[in-house]
């Protein structure tokens, strides 16, 4: 995915957050996106691995892999995500690691949520995560139309106001494995959608051997 990113030569990379939490390699993940050195936010994952949110409000699988990270993140790295925000602006930008309504739990899964969402916000452009789920949505009337944004969906920045959640890299759930990402274009008003395969069965082998849930391996494959 980084390889892809890096062929479009961007000026600079944003992250919405859980960096950490599902998956085998959490060290790993803070090391690389840290050397990226551009905007990240915070997730409810990185938050409970950091013991600021109760597991128990977690899904089972979730709460299981939290408990694991947070014995196994190095102290500098748990320095690193406790430095960070939910949310966070640049010029024209609305970031979230969930929503404006709330940056940490919510899920824009809807047409209302989404138009709440941008309700909320006065910039252009809301960016959202949480939900591992690629999403185009734009104001129309009073309300919002759009959906899910498969591979290649290029959206106009030009016009109405836009709600986008980018995807998950490392595990998303509308049905396509392929690593998500959002290009954002303001020089040419456009955000495109872009996936990329990347070695699902290296990293469903490390969730096993590390004696992770096997769920969080399995559904790698399928994209859910």
């Amino acid at each position: 995915m980084l390889a892809d990113v890096a062929s479009t030569t961007p000026d600079e990379i944003w992250c919405l957050g859980d960096v950490v939490g599902y998956g085998a390699s959490p060290n790993e993940c803070c090391e690389r996106v840290r050397a990226l050195g551009g905007l990240v936010l915070c997730g409810n994952h990185d938050l409970g691995v950091l013991g600021r949110l109760d597991l128990a409000t977690f899904s089972g699988d979730a709460a299981a892999a939290a408990a694991w990270t947070r014995g196994t993140l190095d102290a500098q790295h748990r320095a690193w995500l406790a430095s960070l925000s939910p949310a966070a602006t640049r010029s024209g930008v609305e970031l979230f690691h969930a929503s404006p309504r709330d940056p940490v739990w919510d899920y824009v899964l809807s047409e209302q949520a989404a138009a709440e969402s941008l309700r909320l916000t006065s910039e252009p452009l809301v960016l959202v995560g949480h939900s591992h789920v690629a999403l185009a949505l734009a104001e129309a009337g009073d309300g919002v139309e759009g959906g899910i944004a498969p591979d290649g969906t290029a959206i106009s920045l030009g016009g109405a106001r836009c709600l986008l959640n980018p995807g998950s890299v490392g595990q998303p759930r509308d049905g396509d494995p392929h690593a998500a990402w959002l290009q954002v274009d303001f020089g040419a008003d456009r955000a495109v959608f872009r996936r990329v395969p990347y070695d699902v069965e290296g990293a469903q082998a490390a969730i096993r051997a590390a004696g992770l849930p096997d769920a969080l391996a399995d559904r790698l494959a399928r994209g859910i």
